[in-house]
């Protein structure tokens, strides 16, 4: 793709569809090596912050798995002849990498004109605002994303977020271990949304979409953590790529559709 914008001069790769769930992460070293020599693609999202009303964190995050999840659910990523499917398709033949970059002002318009989807927060004052797009590949992003700044997401929470009662909705429950920006929690509550969406049957994924993807980020308790990372539910381990050391455990998915897996 020698002119950098994959948006204005579309080039989807010609692989069949994959019809079924792509793995979590590779069996073996030769899967692995594979995987790793396949193109490699990245689903890029964008978090509004303008310096003056950044908005609050926990929204931010919760945002930013829900942007993912109606990018998964939405037909041109679905079905066999979707816009975005081939895309997809190419993304999850590698590793699945998100990134996130903030926008502001005419950054922020110029981002929103790009194809993509707005997902809003639930916060009543500033609502965050993520735009997800389809991937891209890893070295020819769009010039008015490759221009945005992945710095700069340190967002934070004028409260505590409320309690979450067990059992109520999905929580995304954040290592309490690890320090990371909220850029980088963004992408990796996104990963848990993920892998918790691959776990579901169709009605389940039916009935989380329809509810409009209803879900909480908290960080878990300390002594909670290692029986949350032990018990079988969607987890993620990061590649360390940025930040955090590779194989970290950033995230647990707690859908209580899934029940104790």
């Amino acid at each position: 793709m020698e002119s950098g914008d994959p948006f204005s001069a579309p080039t989807v790769p010609t692989a069949p569809i994959a019809t079924t769930v792509p793995a979590v992460a590779a069996a073996t070293e030769a899967e692995a090596a594979a995987r790793d020599a396949n193109p490699q693609y990245v689903l890029p999202l964008v978090v509004r912050i303008e310096r003056a009303t950044p908005p609050q964190r926990a929204d931010a995050l919760e945002t930013s798995a829900r942007a993912v999840l109606t990018f998964l659910s939405d037909p041109r990523s679905t079905e066999p002849d979707g816009e975005w499917t081939p895309l997809v398709h190419a993304w999850t033949d590698g590793r699945i990498r998100k990134v996130v970059r903030r926008a502001r002002g005419a950054e922020w318009t110029r981002a929103e004109a790009l194809p993509g989807i707005t997902v809003v927060g639930t916060a009543e004052d500033n609502p965050a605002q993520v735009r997800v797009y389809p991937p891209v590949p890893l070295d020819a992003w769009p010039k008015d994303l490759a221009r945005l700044q992945v710095s700069g997401t340190d967002l934070e929470d004028a409260e505590p977020p409320a309690p979450v009662v067990p059992g109520s909705q999905p929580v995304l429950w954040l290592n309490p271990e690890l320090e990371m920006t909220a850029g980088k929690a963004m992408a990796q509550v996104g990963h848990a949304a993920q892998i918790a969406w691959w776990r579901l049957s169709d009605a389940q994924r039916k009935e989380w979409a329809d509810a409009g993807f209803p879900l909480a980020v908290r960080v878990a308790a300390k002594d909670a953590w290692p029986a949350l990372a032990d018990s079988g539910r969607p987890l993620v381990r990061d590649a360390g790529f940025t930040e955090i050391a590779p194989g970290s455990c950033t995230v647990v998915a707690d859908l209580p559709v899934l029940g104790d897996s």
